[in-house]
């Protein structure tokens, strides 16, 4: 496909004639960009419904808090597996294929929990799960290198991240109206549907940049607009040595639990907290998921901003992510707060940084690391992430069913963003461009 001319897309160095150019070339990687929102958003409706079950479930099958963090400790381990190995798939067959293995596996281990009657059987449906939702960030962050240039990638990222969200909003209104209209098995089934609706679209619209009818020479050269970056798989032996792979890795240690502790015991808590039931707990549920939403486009695009405005990704990636951990110190009191709707706020304003400071988080590799190691990053970034899951869900767990209380969760929750940021900056100062 042949170039654009120089005039098309400018050269300013203050990216002021670049900028200019965005809004006359094609928007095409937009619409990819929607593909994996929607995805995202299925990927967290599957994941996030045994969370709004719980409930329900404990009542049917006299489940303990230990036994539900079996569960949840079972998706944990198959997706730290799940992730890493889909870091290396999406790295030699690319997003398109990756993407197609990732939610087949997924979609059919979600439609399993309808048929599942114990705590093994669960177990495994989740581990299956866990394998096929391990590929979803891997291949989407994979498809935001190939279709983003650097200065749009953390904007596209927060936008396809709060496909979580949307999804955590819809589960909690959609589910109960399933359940209530059929049981919570049927509401698996029709729920799994989605998938296969999705899969379709994908394998229909979805090519590389230079492989895609769609793809003006304009918006091409948009894309490539920064320094060619050759795709030449890594080892994974040789990654784990650089100082920017664990600075990825250690932030998603400190930050993926807190999320996941969020996704799987919040319905719970707010359900037991506030005396909520099944008809009455998913709009705040709902609500909390909204801000997050919020959070996650706004942490995108206030940094993207920055780095349109002359300050370095550096500077830009780690201002906003110390914003964001202040913003989540207030939970520490959320346990104390007796309305519901000042929990929801205080909680709300919690996931919404999550999701900010994740959506920058996510964005590192793609920064400073070349395209073809990316993937692979990433998938070792989520396994580390994924361990410290495990151990979330079993501290949560015991925890629970000692004392009965959320004190020590919320304290954590609190103080692991200035972790997260910490590490990153000890170990990356400035971000600096790896050469491996």
């Amino acid at each position: 496909m042949a170039q654009a001319p120089e005039s098309a897309i400018g050269a300013a160095p203050d990216g002021g004639v670049v900028d200019r150019a965005a809004g006359t070339v094609g928007r095409y990687r937009w619409v990819i960009c929607g593909l994996l929102f929607a995805a995202t958003a299925i990927n967290y409706i599957d994941r996030q419904m045994i969370g709004v079950l719980k409930p329900t479930l404990q009542a049917e099958f006299k489940w303990t808090e230990g036994d539900f963090a079996t569960i949840v400790f079972w998706f944990q381990v198959a997706y730290a597996v799940g992730y890493i190995s889909f870091g290396k798939v999406v790295d030699k067959l690319g997003a398109r294929l990756g993407y197609t293995i990732a939610i087949i596996i997924w979609t059919i281990s979600h439609m399993a929990h309808g048929l599942a009657g114990s705590i093994t059987q669960f177990a495994m449906a989740r581990f299956g799960l866990g394998i096929g939702e391990s590929g979803n960030f891997p291949a989407g962050i994979r498809a935001v290198t190939d279709w983003f240039p650097q200065r749009e990638r953390a904007f596209a990222i927060g936008v396809f991240n709060a496909g979580a969200n949307v999804g955590a909003i819809i589960t909690p209104l959609l589910v109960p109206f399933l359940v209530l209209a059929f049981d919570w098995r049927v509401a698996f089934y029709i729920t799994g549907l989605f998938g296969i609706v999705w899969l379709i679209a994908w394998w229909a619209m979805y090519r590389h940049p230079r492989e895609h009818s769609r793809v003006g020479a304009a918006e091409l050269a948009w894309i490539e607009q920064d320094p060619a970056d050759p795709v030449v798989p890594l080892p994974w032996l040789r990654l784990l040595t650089v100082r920017e792979t664990w600075a990825y890795a250690l932030g998603k240690f400190f930050i993926d639990p807190i999320w996941w502790f969020f996704l799987f015991w919040l319905p719970g808590y707010l359900y037991e907290r506030y005396d909520l039931d099944l008809k009455t707990f998913g709009l705040p549920l709902a609500a909390i998921y909204l801000l997050s939403d919020v959070g996650s486009v706004g942490g995108g695009y206030l940094s993207s901003r920055l780095i349109k405005a002359g300050k370095s990704p550096n500077f830009a990636r780690k201002l906003t992510m110390l914003i964001c951990a202040f913003c989540v110190l207030p939970i520490y009191f959320a346990q104390d707060i007796d309305n519901v709707w000042t929990a929801v706020l205080v909680i709300g304003l919690a996931t919404a940084a999550h999701q900010a400071f994740s959506a920058n988080l996510y964005t590192l590799p793609s920064d400073i690391f070349p395209r073809g190691a990316v993937g692979s990053v990433v998938g070792i970034g989520g396994t580390v992430g994924a361990v410290g899951g495990m151990g979330m869900a079993w501290f949560t767990g015991s925890i629970l069913d000692a004392t009965g209380s959320y004190s020590t969760l919320f304290a954590i929750c609190a103080s692991a963003y200035f972790l997260a940021l910490l590490a990153v900056h000890l170990l990356s100062p400035r971000l600096a461009r790896v050469e491996v």
